[in-house]
């Protein structure tokens, strides 16, 4: 983009841009589930369904049968919490990638609980690379909503110009585009490239990102 400037300010996605987390997941909704002759999901089943939160992610699983929907969450926060990086580990170069980019502010910003955010990054080694981590429900409204990127801007006093973030999924264009910072989609987390396409930016490894960065 012509108007690219360097920014001061990388917001990152969780599950599905910094960790593969797909496999935590889908063994915990299925442990939530198992009581309720509901069908087991496979990995693919779960990538497909989660990025708009917890509780929105039972309330596809569990369809029409919305009496059970507050005891399948409460199993599944309640497996999750205790299991959240039995497999989870952080994608190919994220590490060495964020260790190149300490000159710069970092965020997380995710759909996944705040708590169970800071408590998976730390179980991982990864929290001490972000100045901020919210989750789904550290503001009003989550992605696609721009509310969680404007108050990691103004908890940071960050221009818009001078930040963007990296996601792998439409939730995270949405909320980029909508607050007024550039977007950066990775193809190897949980959504396709197609749904990627409104990106500012598409990199295949999270590598490319220091490049991009102009590092």
């Amino acid at each position: 983009m012509e108007n690219f400037k360097k920014p001061e300010l990388i917001i990152f996605d969780l599950d599905g841009t910094l960790v593969d987390s797909s496999k935590d997941i889908t063994n915990a909704v299925n442990y939530a589930i198992k009581p309720y002759g509901l069908k087991p999901l496979t990995i693919k089943d779960t990538v497909k369904l989660v990025g708009e939160g917890l509780t929105r992610l039972v309330e596809k699983i569990v369809g029409n049968n919305t009496d059970i929907k507050n005891e399948v969450l409460d199993r599944f926060i309640t497996y999750y919490t205790e299991h959240l990086a039995d497999f989870t580990k952080p994608y190919p170069g994220i590490i060495e990638t964020l260790e190149k980019l300490d000159r710069y502010k970092k965020a997380v910003i995710s759909n996944k609980r705040e708590s169970l955010s800071k408590k998976l990054l730390q179980e991982l080694g990864l929290l001490r690379f972000f100045d901020i981590v919210l989750g789904s429900d550290s503001v009003y409204e989550k992605k696609p909503s721009p509310v969680p990127v404007r108050k990691v801007l103004e908890l940071l006093k960050i221009a818009p110009d001078k930040a963007l973030i990296v996601g792998d999924s439409n939730f995270d264009i949405q909320a980029g585009k909508s607050a007024g910072i550039i977007t950066v989609a990775v193809t190897y987390g949980f959504r396709n490239r197609e749904s990627l396409r409104d990106a500012d930016f598409i990199i295949d490894a999270i590598e490319q990102l220091i490049l991009l960065t102009g590092e």
